[in-house]
This record gives C-alpha cells, structure tokens and sequence, in this order.
C-alpha cells in the first residue's frame, strides 16, 4: 500500500463516521459558544492540538478566548464556557479542571468519544464522536479504523470543529477577509 492509498482509506473512514454526528448535540455546543462571555479551550496531547485550532478560528471570528495553560488566561466566571476536547473523557489533568469550572459556576462542553465519561457527567453539553482508542474506559461508538490510537476522533473532531466555524461564519455574516482583519500579525 501507497501514502496514497493510505489517505484515501482515511478520509472514506472520515466520511463514514460523519454519520455518526449528532446535529442536536452540536447546535447546543454552538448556543453554548454564542452565549458564553468568555472561552476557555482545553485538551491534551492530539485532541489539544485539534482544540487549538477551533480556539483560532473563534478568535478570527471575534470571540473571547484563550487555550488553558497560556499565561495570559483571565480568572473564569458564571457565564464562561470551558470547552474541553478529549477522547476518553477521563484525563487527570483536564477532570480537575472541569470540577474546578464547575465550582466557579462555568458552563462545560465535551468533545469525547465516550458518552459515560468522568467529564462527560459534570457537562452541561456533550458531543459524542466516532473514534477508537485503547483509553475508552466504556463504549463508544463501534467503529473501526486502520489508524492508531485516536486518529480517527481527532481528525473527526477537527473537521467538526471547522465546519461549526463555517456555520458561525453564516451567522455572523463573516467572510474569510472579514476573519483576516483579526488574524496574528506578530508572527
């Protein structure tokens, strides 16, 4: 087999597990975004990177935001959203920061493969996507995947994520020019 080969088998597993979107869970994930006063983004390793990405796009298109970690993060209140992407929903690390956030009274949103998650009982919204990964503690969505690890949720999520931007782009009546207006130019 090809590189070639390799990502037509990728993007067919892609396509198949679209299906598996759920648009009332997501048009809640996108009310959640659109009425927060600010976003803070999380995720570890591949679903952070993925996470990251959705967090500059919500910028570009004028929202308020900042990844976890960053030095410059402000102090969380009622009426934020914390917004974490895990496949497992049982990282350490971001399980502490959903209590936490939920003790400040900041509304949580899920990107997981598992619906029965730590995470995924302290969420105010839940988006369940196809993936696999030896880190499900419970059952997912059954699929299958060539692809190690959680590739499969990863990507999936990425995409996802774009294609809320895109939906948000409608809405706001914004523009790729429009989005660039607000795009680093300290790079």
């Amino acid at each position: 087999m090809s590189i070639k080969e390799n990502t037509k088998i990728i993007i067919k597993e892609l396509l198949h597990n679209t299906q598996y979107q759920n648009d009332e869970e997501l048009n809640e994930l996108m009310t959640a975004v659109k009425e927060a006063n600010h976003i803070f983004l999380a995720g570890s390793g591949r679903s952070g990177i993925a996470i990251r990405g959705f967090a500059n796009r919500l910028l570009h298109l004028g929202f308020s935001v900042s990844v976890v970690g960053d030095v410059t993060n402000p102090h969380t209140q009622a009426g934020d959203l914390l917004m974490i992407g895990s496949g497992s929903g049982e990282t350490d690390s971001l399980v502490s920061m959903s209590k936490k956030a939920k003790e400040n009274g900041v509304k949580i949103a899920l990107i997981t493969m598992d619906s029965k998650s730590t995470i995924s009982q302290l969420a105010d919204v839940t988006v369940i996507l196809p993936g696999v990964s030896p880190k499900l503690k419970n059952a997912g969505i059954d699929i299958s995947s060539i692809q190690p690890g959680g590739s499969a949720f990863e990507q999936i999520s990425f995409l996802t994520y774009d294609a809320i931007i895109l939906e948000l782009m409608k809405e706001y009546k914004e523009t790729t020019g429009s989005m660039f207006e607000r795009h680093a130019d300290l790079e």
